[in-house]
This record gives structure tokens, C-alpha cells and sequence, in this order.
């Protein structure tokens, strides 16, 4: 199974933020849509970096509140993982165990189009692996 197909199943939106909102602004953003990360970025298109819960607990637990007003730039992770639509779910589930990261944004001619997070791309292979062990069964009973 492809990227594409995970982002066909789940849409192709992808919360992102200005490097210069403040860290606060962020954790509404997060809170908001209910995800753990945001892509960091000036027009929406572009990436700078990924902003995610785990960026946050880190700058409080080394810098403290002050954190808060300060701009996400300073938390985000400016190196960030990213797959092509015709990448595969076991290449990207790889990827994030390898990385150790939960979100992927998926890239296009340069241009992002979507984000998968570890919880898709294990939904995926689930689903997939539901539907050969069904073809499976199907195929031992007839």
C-alpha cells in the first residue's frame, strides 16, 4: 500500500503554524485540532521545521514557562522526515521507528501535501493485513 492511499482515506490537511507564533499559540493550535504536531511554516507550503508536543515538554522542562511567549522557531525541529506519495506504509513505518518521530509530511514536486502520523500508517497495515488474512479465509473455505 502507498502513502497516496493513506492520505485519499484521511484527507490531505495539514495544521500548520508561523515560526514566529508563540509557543503558546502552538499548544492552542495542537489542542485545537487534537494532534501532537504541526508543520512550521511561513506560507503553508513550505516546511521550516515540525513543532510537536514532545518540543514543548522539553523547552519547559529545560527553560521553564518563559517558554510560552517565546516564538516556535526556538522549540521546532528544523530536520524533518519526509516521504513521497508513492512511498510505501511499510518504507514510512521504517522510517518513524528509525527517526523516532510520529508525523511525516508527504512531499510532491516540493510542495506538501499531506501528513501521516504513526497512527495512519499503522491503520493502514492493519486494515491491509485484515484483508488478506479475509482473502485467506476466503480462500481455504471455498
Amino acid at each position: 500500500m502507498k502513502i497516496a492511499s493513506v492520505l485519499k482515506g484521511k484527507g490531505d490537511f495539514v495544521a500548520t503554524i508561523s515560526p514566529d507564533s508563540t509557543v503558546a499559540s502552538l499548544l492552542a493550535t495542537l489542542a485545537q485540532y487534537r494532534i501532537g504536531a504541526v508543520v512550521v511554516s511561513s506560507d503553508g507550503q513550505s516546511m521550516a521545521g515540525m513543532a510537536s508536543e514532545r518540543d514543548v515538554a522539553r523547552a519547559l522542562t529545560e527553560s521553564g514557562s518563559v517558554i510560552l511567549d517565546g516564538p516556535v522557531s526556538q522549540i521546532m525541529s528544523s530536520i524533518v522526515a519526509t516521504c513521497a506519495l508513492d512511498a510505501s506504509v511499510e518504507d514510512v513505518m521504517v522510517q518513524m521507528t528509525e527517526l523516532r518521530v510520529r508525523h511525516v509530511p508527504v512531499i510532491d514536486e516540493d510542495v506538501m501535501v499531506g501528513i501521516v502520523s504513526i497512527g495512519d500508517v499503522v491503520k493502514a497495515r492493519i486494515d491491509f493485513l485484515e484483508e488478506e488474512r479475509k482473502s485467506l479465509l476466503n480462500y481455504i473455505t471455498s
